[in-house]
C-alpha cells in the first residue's frame, strides 16, 4: 500500500472517522454509507496539495472547472439512493474525480459511470485500479444520453445540475427506481424523481450548489 493510499496525518484513518462523525451529526443515518465513506481514502481523489482539506466539509476543485462534492453531499446522494435498500445497477452521471462513483460501488453491484471530460475519466480509472474496485464500467461519452444498452437501473445519480431531466434519462429508469440529483439555475435543490406505475414523482429537498450539466464531450 503507498504512503498516499494509507495516508499520514491530516489523511489518516483518524481524519476520516472524524469525518464520519461529523456527519452522524449533520443527520446522514445510513450506516452502511458511513461505513463505506469511512473505508474510502478520500484524499487520493483530490490534487496532492489539496489532500490535508480532503476530509473537511467543503467541495474543492478538481481541474477543468469541476469539483469534488463535499462529504456530506456525497453522503446525503449516497443514502437517498440506496433508500435503506441493496442496489444491483446504478448509472452515474458526472463521473468526475471518481470519489462517488468509488462510493456506489461499494453500496451497488454495478455502477455505471458516464464522464464527458476525457483527462477527468483517464485520471479516475487509475485511482479505481488502485482501489481494486472492479465493479464499474466507465464511459467517456455525453451523460445526458445515459448508457443505454445497460439500462434499465434501480438508481440513477447525477453530479451535475440540471433544470430539467431529459426523457432519454427518464426512461432508463427501473419501475420501482429512483434518481437522485440536483435541479434549479438560480437556486438549486436536491431532488428525487421516483418511477411508480402511474408515472414520475418528484420530491424536492434542500438546497445545494452544483457545477451546471453540459451538453457534449472533451477530449483533452
Amino acid at each position: 500500500m503507498s504512503v498516499r493510499h494509507s495516508g499520514i496525518g491530516m489523511t489518516s484513518q483518524r481524519t476520516r472517522m472524524r469525518m464520519i462523525e461529523r456527519l452522524r451529526t449533520q443527520g446522514i443515518a445510513d450506516e452502511v454509507v458511513l461505513s463505506v465513506m469511512g473505508a474510502i481514502p478520500r484524499h487520493i481523489f483530490v490534487e496532492e496539495a489539496l489532500a490535508s482539506r480532503a476530509y473537511e466539509d467543503v467541495a474543492l476543485p478538481i481541474n477543468y472547472g469541476q469539483t469534488i462534492s463535499s462529504p456530506w453531499i456525497v453522503a446525503r446522494m449516497s443514502e437517498l439512493l440506496r433508500n435503506q435498500s441493496d442496489l444491483g445497477k446504478v448509472l452515474e452521471i458526472g463521473t468526475g474525480c471518481g470519489y462517488q462513483t468509488a462510493v456506489l460501488a461499494r453500496i451497488a453491484q454495478k455502477v455505471y459511470s458516464v464522464e464527458r471530460i476525457g483527462p477527468l475519466l483517464t485520471r479516475t480509472r487509475l485511482r479505481l485500479i488502485e482501489l481494486q474496485i472492479r465493479n464499474t464500467h466507465l464511459r467517456h461519452a455525453d451523460g445526458l444520453h445515459g448508457f443505454i444498452e445497460a439500462a434499465p437501473f434501480d438508481g440513477i445519480i447525477m453530479t451535475a445540475v440540471t433544470t430539467h431531466v431529459p426523457a432519454s434519462l427518464l426512461e432508463q429508469l427501473m419501475m420501482g427506481g429512483r434518481m437522485v440529483f440536483p435541479k434549479g439555475a438560480r437556486k438549486q435543490n436536491l431532488c428525487i424523481i421516483e418511477r411508480t406505475p402511474q408515472g414520475y414523482t418528484e420530491t424536492v429537498l434542500e438546497e445545494v450548489n452544483f457545477v451546471p450539466l453540459l451538453a457534449g464531450v472533451v477530449k483533452r
